[in-house]
């Protein structure tokens, strides 16, 4: 008998209603490289448990690394549970799934990675930086292996191995009038479809394409937001508004808006958690719910939201499948309440190249890496940014120069109403242990700059 199965066992001999237990096994290679070299290799083995305990519709949790001592800590915690609030919405744990693998989202080549191939890896990465005017790099890689189970009292048991890669460069350049800098980046699931090269090739490009910026002047810019800049955006500004708890509450931007025209008829905002190789890509959600691709905003209308079983229950619903246990830096983790989340938060692409973007803009920024990105009014959708470096001035179709840093403070349903292209330059973006994203780049009209 499992440990799993131990602890099921156990709960049910004592009386508990339910009990969900999830076990997550994780090999986590990390390479760190600073003052343009490889400074650190490491390897990581972490075997983690989370418990979920309802009992009288009131719900307890406990994690714990010691897998002896998983019955005692049932015991103690099932003392503790008579103090707690019963959540009566509560309608109970899934039952059995039906689960199948997704192509790329598992490679065993990844799974018996050596820290030297690592290290190998991450050295591609830094000689495609080569370039006299670059200074310093600075950058990780981080590959993950993990073996997920889940199991609940009502009969539910899902296994699944998956692994993820994930690199970033920083290049520094001070070959110019100012200290600028540049970014690349990729991530993906398979060993094969990972270039480190181009995270390299990517960051030296944006730094030199940086050198020498000209000040930009206050005012109205047309600006295309290259997909790692997007990824920000539907990370840090653009997701919450569609996660039911949020809509529910009317702290959404959008919670008047369901079902109405809230962008572009261009626009369509989906969840896609079957993609291959997508850094969120599973079939089942991390409570044994089916995933499903679920539109957000389709052709420019507020279709959906999203929830796990807690927040759907709480609203009388269904659980849409997006139960996530979000681990560092990519992956699940062994938390016993789930979140709310997408799984790879994706807009498909659009009719434009990048160079067409660019020749149709007559006044406008290339903004390749915002930082500092976050909601100031998360209800109004007033949310504020700032663009350091990777910027490049467009006039009359043609980049005229490198732009020195500026600070952008807009406003979400204006922002998706002026829309007025997107690229077909689809990538995987993740920022740092945040949400996975498949994007293009996205020119938006009339956005207020001001000069830092």
């Amino acid at each position: 008998m499992s440990a799993l199965e131990k602890a099921i066992s156990h709960s049910k001999k004592i009386g508990i209603d339910e009990t969900e237990i999830v076990v997550v096994k994780k090999k986590i290679t990390t390479v760190r490289i600073t003052d343009s070299e490889i400074v650190e290799i490491k390897q990581n083995f972490d075997k983690n448990y989370g418990i979920r305990l309802i009992h009288n519709k009131k719900i307890i949790s406990l994690q714990t690394t010691n897998q002896e001592k998983i019955g005692k800590s049932i015991d103690e915690a099932f003392l503790s549970i008579s103090s707690l609030k019963p959540r009566i919405f509560w309608k109970g744990l899934p039952y059995k799934t039906n689960s199948k693998k997704i192509k790329g989202t598992f490679d065993k080549k990844l799974e018996d990675l050596s820290g030297k191939t690592a290290s190998d890896i991450a050295q591609n990465m830094i000689n495609s930086t080569c370039n006299s005017k670059i200074k310093a790099i600075t950058g990780s890689l981080n590959i993950v292996y993990e073996d997920f189970e889940l199991e609940n009292s009502n009969g539910l048991n899902f296994k699944d191995k998956a692994t993820y890669v994930s690199g970033i460069i920083n290049t520094e350049s001070e070959a110019g009038t100012a200290p600028v800098s540049g970014i690349g980046h990729a991530c993906c699931r398979t060993l094969s479809n990972f270039l480190p090269e181009k995270i390299g090739e990517d960051s030296k490009t944006m730094c030199i394409e940086s050198i020498n910026p000209k000040k930009i002047d206050t005012g109205k810019y047309d600006i295309i937001f290259e997909p790692y800049s997007v990824g920000e955006l539907l990370a840090f500004v653009i997701a919450t508004n569609f996660n039911l708890k949020i809509f529910s509450e009317k702290k959404s931007c959008f919670s008047n808006n369901y079902y109405e025209k809230i962008a572009i008829s261009e626009l369509t905002l989906s969840d896609e958690p079957h993609i291959p190789e997508g850094i969120g890509t599973k079939h089942v959600d991390d409570e044994g719910v089916m995933t499903e691709k679920r539109n957000f905003i389709e052709k420019g209308v507020f279709k959906n939201t999203f929830s796990n079983l807690f927040d759907s229950y709480k609203e009388g619903k269904k659980s849409s499948g997006n139960a996530c246990r979000i681990g560092s830096p990519m992956g699940r983790s062994s938390d016993p309440i789930t979140i709310s989340a997408p799984h790879n938060l994706t807009i498909p692409n659009g009719d434009y190249s990048q160079n067409e973007l660019i020749k149709d803009t007559k006044h406008g920024l290339l903004i390749g890496r915002l930082w500092y990105t976050y909601a100031v009014n998360p209800i109004k959708g007033d949310f504020s940014c700032t663009a350091r470096s990777g910027i490049r001035v467009i006039e009359n179709g043609e980049i005229k120069s490198a732009g020195k840093s500026v600070r952008i403070i807009h406003n979400l349903p204006k922002m998706l109403k002026n829309i007025s292209g997107i690229g077909n330059n689809q990538i995987n973006v993740i920022q740092w242990a945040s949400l996975p994203s498949i994007t293009p780049s996205i020119r938006v009209q009339k956005i207020a700059v001001n000069s830092i």
